[in-house]
């Protein structure tokens, strides 16, 4: 009995602690500032020189992904009625050996990928940061070369914009 009465003050403590907006949820762990609707991010230049031909069409669907399925804000089409700007250009593209065999032959080969990338709310002058994401992931070159290196640049694209999502958020 006394149990029942104990879960029923705590059911009761916990409601009249969030009904009296002292306390913020979000799904994603995060609170969005109030004024804060809508994000740009232009496209991605690939200025790499190298990788598959839609690095940049596959990391900037990976980011407005990310904003959109998991925060309540809105794509904007410019940054002029954007509240914040996500913006930068992938830099550094390499595929290279990661596991060579007994005969000098390459087993694994690996693919990184260097994003330079800034976060700034429009009502500010300074960013929040700007900082430069890596992200790299293998594959087996004796298995369909051209797909595992498809496959593992989207990867490596994908840790990139988690990254870069969980940066611009952490702040909230």
């Amino acid at each position: 009995m006394i149990c029942n009465n104990r879960r029923g003050i705590l059911a009761l403590l916990l409601v009249a602690f969030m009904l009296s907006g002292c306390f913020r949820y979000s799904f994603t762990g995060t609170s969005i500032p109030d004024d804060v609707n809508s994000v740009y991010i232009p496209f991605f230049a690939d200025q790499s020189s190298g990788g598959t031909g839609n690095l940049s069409d596959q990391l900037n669907t990976a980011l407005v992904n990310r904003f959109i399925n998991e925060t309540r804000l809105q794509l904007s089409n410019s940054r002029n009625t954007a509240d914040a700007v996500l913006e930068g250009s992938i830099i550094n593209y390499a595929n290279e050996p990661f596991s060579v065999t007994g005969e000098g032959q390459s087993s694994l080969n690996e693919v990184s990928i260097s994003v330079r990338a800034t976060f700034q709310y429009t009502d500010k002058e300074q960013a929040e940061w700007s900082s430069t994401f890596n992200g790299s992931d293998t594959y087996d070159t004796n298995e369909n070369p051209i797909e595992g290196e498809t496959n593992a640049a989207v990867e490596a694209l994908n840790q990139i914009a988690d990254n870069m999502f969980s940066d611009a958020v952490s702040g909230w």
